[in-house]
């Protein structure tokens, strides 16, 4: 399987299997069967509520025989109300826990925006929010260098073995740079033909940075939220439906959901698709069995909007502005 070689030194596959939207009572099967396809990767969160069930079939997996837990790699996401140093310990070992693993592979601090602290237990997907009515959110004074260096605490105490940020900008990566004892090793951000990045990947490729794409399929992976997340999906076209992408697809006889993958793969950018579809699930492993043409890669990239689609904080009372 094709991997992407981080700067902590350790290989990340470059496809790997979202649980973000996985429902946590089929979690367990759903990873499970996945692993079985031939997946190793499994992107997760605590703020998707579904690591213990995705622990769990891992863990049957491996009591199986089916995998070791050396050839699985785990990436999990630090929540934005624990950016505080003491919640940062907390977390890292309660989210390891929660795996049933001995150790994470990747751990990332999810949004570089700090909210007040919540008892864990009171937080539950999703977990954006401070009020019951899911309109007004407490931010909290916590610099990203306390964070960090708090991830890096988690490194050196074998909790974690590599960490990185997700949805950074240039500017932050920069400054993030700029004090890391422990290398950034990955950066994972929203990333499609509507919103190609270009400047931030480039610049994270070139510090040594691997990049990994969510939501490679655009407006597709948010049709199904409230009418409030699926506003701006609801304003272009389908990218599965495009006649750019059909063409494409058709031009390999391949399904257009290919044609997306293999175009961020091409470009470096390790990708984390999610399926229910068994046939769907092999196809999206194999994604690098085509390649596309220079000139097809830059017509995909050709339909940037600086559309962005997971922006939490637009739709707020008081939006908070993570990405202006």
């Amino acid at each position: 399987m094709a991997s992407i070689k981080l700067a902590s030194g350790y290989d990340m596959p470059l496809v790997g299997f979202g649980l973000w939207k996985v429902d946590q009572n089929t979690t367990a099967d759903t990873v499970y069967h996945a692993i079985k396809t031939g997946y190793r990767l499994f992107d997760g969160a605590y703020d998707y509520q579904n690591e213990k069930e995705a622990g769990e079939g891992i863990k049957k997996a491996i009591v199986d025989g089916l995998v070791k837990r050396e050839e699985i790699f785990v990436t999990t996401k630090l929540w934005n109300n624990y950016h505080k140093k003491e919640h940062v310990e907390a977390m890292g070992y309660a989210q390891r826990d929660a795996w049933g693993l001995d150790y994470i592979d990747l751990y990332l601090i999810h949004f570089p925006v700090a909210l007040k602290y919540i008892e864990p237990e009171k937080l539950r997907y999703p977990a954006w929010w401070g009020d019951s009515e899911h309109k007004t959110i407490e931010l909290d004074k916590v610099p990203i260098m306390e964070t960090w260096k708090a991830l890096e605490e988690l490194v050196d105490q074998g909790v974690v073995r590599s960490i990185g940020v997700s949805n950074f900008s240039t500017q932050l990566l920069y400054d993030l740079l700029s004090y890391a004892r422990h290398p950034v090793s990955s950066l994972q951000v929203e990333h499609h033909p509507y919103l190609v990045q270009d400047t931030l990947i480039t610049m994270a490729q070139e510090e040594g940075i691997a990049v990994t794409g969510y939501s490679t399929f655009g407006p597709q992976s948010f049709m199904e939220l409230p009418p409030s997340f699926r506003a701006r999906a609801d304003s272009v076209p389908m990218l599965f439906d495009h006649p750019v992408i059909q063409k494409i697809a058709k031009a390999h006889g391949v399904s257009p959901g290919k044609v997306l993958l293999r175009w961020a793969t091409q470009r470096g950018i390790a990708v984390i698709p999610k399926s229910n579809n068994k046939a769907r699930l092999q196809q999206n492993l194999e994604v690098n069995s085509i390649s596309l043409e220079r000139a097809e890669l830059e017509e995909i990239s050709g339909l940037d909007k600086g559309l962005r689609f997971n922006d939490p904080g637009f739709y707020l009372a008081k939006p908070i502005r993570i990405f202006d």
